[in-house]
């Protein structure tokens, strides 16, 4: 006996943000397990089982809620996508970088569950707000330099979507071009491109540890940065600003125009 099945009915998130956007959809009860990194919503790491880390995940686990489908993102989890389509199950892995890539995927995972209107309206929202956020930009005399660092040895500069960001936010991101590179080592910078950049300030978020503002300060050379100079080093929660879904549209923006526009 055959039918036809509209939308997947077990979904597993192996990210926070396709969790995040389902739960927005009003979908969250389609997830039956979802990354240990998931802090949004907060109630989600109350509600669904944990499978999976952000490398890794337990492929025994993940069989055993039966999902009908898995959503991953980008090619850190090519290993652990590669063990669950050798387990037969069915994967999709998104590899969104930028601002515009994210806004896509946000419909794709809509129109997956049924809700592609409900996806465009978000969608539209958050267009809404960045295109408020572009023109207060536009009508700035003057845009500070930001250097954002994503982890620190080796020192790697923003992502692409976080120097979008920036750059909506009223700053110029210093490494735009480095932004830009799809590998994380694309986007190594060293400490004399930094001084020779002279930020105005330094944004932080360092995935999976605290960032160490004193350690910054003492690099050498640093002193000559203004931003230094001017105690300008600021830290942004990863869960904001890291994750290529609804948070960086939303609190990661304010709180980018919060540190730039101040």
């Amino acid at each position: 006996m055959f039918s036809i099945n509209d939308v997947p009915e077990r979904i597993v998130a192996l990210t926070e943000e396709p969790t995040e956007i389902l739960y927005e959809l009003g979908e969250e009860d389609r997830l039956v397990g979802i990354s240990a990194y998931t802090e949004r919503p907060p109630q989600a790491s109350e509600d669904k089982p944990v499978v999976s880390a952000f490398i890794g995940g337990s492929v025994d686990k993940i069989s055993a809620l039966e999902p009908d489908l898995i959503i991953g993102f980008s090619d850190i989890q090519a290993e652990l996508a590669h063990d669950l389509i050798k387990a037969n199950l069915p994967v999709v892995i998104f590899n969104q970088r930028s601002v515009q890539e994210i806004l896509d995927v946000i419909v794709t995972i809509g129109s997956i569950v049924g809700r592609r209107e409900e996806a465009k309206q978000l969608v539209a929202r958050y267009i809404e707000r960045l295109e408020e956020a572009k023109a207060k930009t536009e009508a700035q005399s003057y845009r500070p330099k930001v250097y954002f660092e994503e982890w620190d040895d080796p020192k790697i500069t923003s992502i692409q979507w976080v120097g979008e960001l920036i750059e909506i936010a009223g700053g110029q991101n210093i490494f735009g071009d480095r932004s830009r590179g799809k590998n994380a080592d694309d986007r190594f910078v060293d400490d004399d491109e930094i001084i020779e950049a002279d930020p105005d300030i330094i944004a932080a978020s360092w995935c999976g540890k605290p960032v160490d503002v004193d350690s910054i300060q003492s690099r050498e050379g640093y002193d000559n940065i203004t931003a230094i100079r001017n105690d300008e080093i600021h830290e942004l929660d990863p869960a904001i600003i890291l994750q290529p879904g609804p948070a960086c549209l939303t609190d990661g923006l304010a709180r980018l125009e919060e540190i730039i526009r101040c």
